[in-house]
């Protein structure tokens, strides 16, 4: 078996920035939440938002972290995220990226419960920048996993949390 290209991530000065500005946005969405609460006065768009946050934290955030502690060979133990194999069980089943898609789910959630159109101004590009996270991790992961995480990729969704139950619920029968 060939050697698998080792990946050590530097961030850039552009990097850095990048995340300032959406650290700040991701704060002014927050803040905007408490000045705006329920601001077009529809309490089923705050619930739904209450809903997606739920599911973004207990499901897709609580079961990735369970799921790797149980299913992956760290190579470091102070960083649970640093494995040697593809984890393919658990919520890693449905998804290939349940923690990306619960961070943009947190600010999915937050859009609906401030309903307010600045909330999109500031919650649209993070979760823009999280999609392009899951695409940057992909090639990262097929430099380091090579053709087991393109197998991977071709049973599991991205982000696609329906179609991985679908497709999780065919492969059982």
């Amino acid at each position: 078996m060939s050697e698998k290209r080792k990946y050590k991530w530097q961030p850039t000065w552009k990097d850095y920035l990048i995340y300032s500005v959406l650290f700040i946005f991701c704060i002014g969405l927050i803040i905007l939440c408490f000045l705006f609460f329920n601001n077009l006065k529809t309490i089923w768009l705050v619930l739904i938002g209450v809903t997606i946050i739920l599911i973004a934290f207990f499901i897709f955030g609580g079961l990735s972290k369970s799921a790797f502690m149980k299913h992956a060979k760290t190579l470091n133990e102070k960083n649970w995220l640093d494995t040697k194999v593809v984890v393919d069980r658990g919520i890693y089943s449905v998804v290939r990226h349940p923690i990306y898609l619960s961070f943009m789910m947190y600010i999915l959630g937050l859009i609906f419960i401030s309903q307010h159109w600045l909330s999109l101004v500031f919650g649209i590009p993070i979760i823009v920048y999280m999609y392009q996270c899951m695409r940057d991790e992909e090639k990262n992961n097929i430099a380091k996993f090579g053709n087991n995480y393109k197998i991977y990729m071709k049973k599991v969704p991205r982000a696609n949390f329906l179609l991985g139950i679908i497709r999780l619920l065919r492969t059982r029968k």
